[in-house]
């Protein structure tokens, strides 16, 4: 027999559910990422209240769950943020029920906290410090455009406009294009770098590879595209992998652990005591711009930031001991 608390049988059951919401993900063209975030919290939402269905469910039980993520789990506020994100997904988008308590539920706040930043010294230091040229090169592209490490490794060989000094950042964050800047240094290695790409790419070519996953619909609409040598990753991966959601088997582009790893292993041998990985290089960029005198606006465009004032914090960091205070101490 079948308790009232668990999800009724005249309803999809929790597995069905979970796939009706993989398709829907899908249909929107949400990443992989969101897709296995938005899933597991899902399934423990409705684990968390003993199977009940979602339906039979609403604010009290929305607050309930987040509630407890922050009291037995002591997750942060941005991972209670995500899962409260998943749950109104599965009431917006796939139950499609109105939610007029919305409004009414509680949401974490995040702390404010400055970022960690490096001085230039420091930068010189950690670069130094890397002992693989690949992860070098990745390293230096990272600190020198100010892109996410993700926006980094997902560039495509023509992403890069040497001609005009300049890289194209595709799909960002909110799933926006933006243009960044090309440091003068590494057009040499870039360039080195798409060689080997293209070289690597013919060999998988006459191996019977040599397809690469393109976005959303654009492989239906230019079937050529997934073998062109403009298409592959800048950065691919050393071997072919099998994509979770098509079966297709096809080279992808480097693991973005071996490059927080190799931040990891550059910063304790330079001797940085400092937070440091990969978006701590993004920070450093955009505060030694500002040290540099460019303007907060140039700095906003180039991070791709939707609101300036998510950029001014950078403001907050720059070396000015103590926002130009002279310690009494310093009087003696």
């Amino acid at each position: 027999m079948v308790s009232p608390n668990m999800i009724s049988t005249s309803l999809p059951s929790a597995p069905r559910l979970l796939d009706v919401v993989r398709d829907r993900i899908r249909l929107k063209h949400y990443s992989l990422r969101t897709e296995q975030a938005y899933l597991g919290w899902i399934r423990r939402y409705i684990i968390h209240h003993g199977k009940r269905h979602p339906r039979d469910m609403g604010k009290a039980e929305v607050e309930a769950f987040l509630t407890a993520l922050a009291v037995e789990r002591d997750v942060s506020a941005a991972t209670q943020s995500q899962a409260l994100a998943a749950i109104l997904f599965l009431y917006r988008e796939v139950l499609e029920q109105p939610l007029p308590w919305l409004d009414e539920v509680t949401r974490a706040k995040r702390p404010a906290r400055l970022p960690s930043v490096l001085s230039v010294e420091e930068v010189r230091r950690l670069m130094g410090a890397v002992d693989d040229g690949r992860m070098e090169l990745v390293i230096r592209l990272l600190y020198g455009t100010g892109m996410r490490l993700l926006e980094g490794l997902r560039l495509r060989v023509k992403d890069v406009d040497f001609a005009q000094g300049q890289i194209m950042v595709r799909d960002g964050k909110g799933g926006k294009d933006r243009v960044t800047v090309l440091p003068a240094r590494l057009v040499e290695p870039l360039r080195a770098q798409a060689a080997q790409v293209e070289a690597q790419h013919r060999a998988d070519l006459l191996a019977g590879r040599g397809e690469v996953w393109l976005p959303h619909a654009l492989a239906a609409k230019y079937p050529a595209a997934a073998k062109s040598p403009g298409w592959q990753y800048l950065f691919p991966a050393d071997g072919f992998s099998t994509d979770p959601r098509s079966g297709a088997v096809r080279r992808h582009h480097l693991d973005e652990r071996r490059v927080q790893r190799a931040v990891k292993r550059a910063a304790a041998l330079a001797g940085i005591v400092k937070p440091v990985s990969p978006h701590t290089l993004r920070h450093s960029f955009a505060t030694h711009l500002l040290e540099g005198g460019y303007d907060i606006r140039t700095v906003q465009e180039l991070l791709g930031h939707a609101d300036v004032a998510t950029t001014m914090i950078y403001t907050h960091v720059l070396n000015r001991g103590g926002f130009g205070v002279v310690s009494p101490l310093d009087r003696f």
